[in-house]
């Protein structure tokens, strides 16, 4: 390993090309306002995960317990995916949809609790569907066994 070469800039250079890179969030621009979207809820066993979409898909806002901090067992229980509704509706209080159509992905414990507390940080449902996969007969069972 080397010496490592460094390269000093003159302080007109530097802050010209510091502050074209922070402007706007992310840089894709304004955050805009948006009215109606779809709220996406994966219940799993060992984990919940909330995504909210505008209509035409794009991601606005997600949690999962796991990004709260909850660890183990506690990932799939109603009271972490209340707190997920709590974190989501806290990012998207300025610009995120207020009416919302859920879509309830898995069998967890944690669906239930979700959709409940939707309505208590000021979304106002307008449907819920189930999107739970189902598996149509599925694999070949195993032969039965011989002793």
């Amino acid at each position: 390993m080397g010496k490592k070469k460094v390269i000093q800039k003159s302080g007109e250079e530097a802050s010209s090309k510091g502050t074209a890179a922070r402007s706007g969030t992310s840089g894709k621009g304004k955050a805009r306002k948006v009215q109606e979207g779809n709220v996406y809820i994966k219940a799993s066993y060992n984990n919940t995960m909330m995504t909210v979409t505008d209509v035409k898909g794009e991601v606005l806002a997600w949690a999962s317990s796991g990004s709260l901090g909850f660890s183990g067992p506690k990932k799939a229980t109603p009271f972490a995916s209340s707190k997920i509704v709590a974190a989501v509706a806290e990012r998207l209080k300025n610009t995120g949809p207020v009416d919302i159509h859920v879509i309830v992905k898995g069998i967890g414990s944690g669906r239930d609790s979700a959709i409940r507390s939707l309505p208590n940080h000021g979304f106002n449902i307008l449907s819920i569907k189930d999107a739970t996969p189902v598996p149509h007969n599925g694999p070949r069972p195993p032969k039965v066994r011989r002793v």
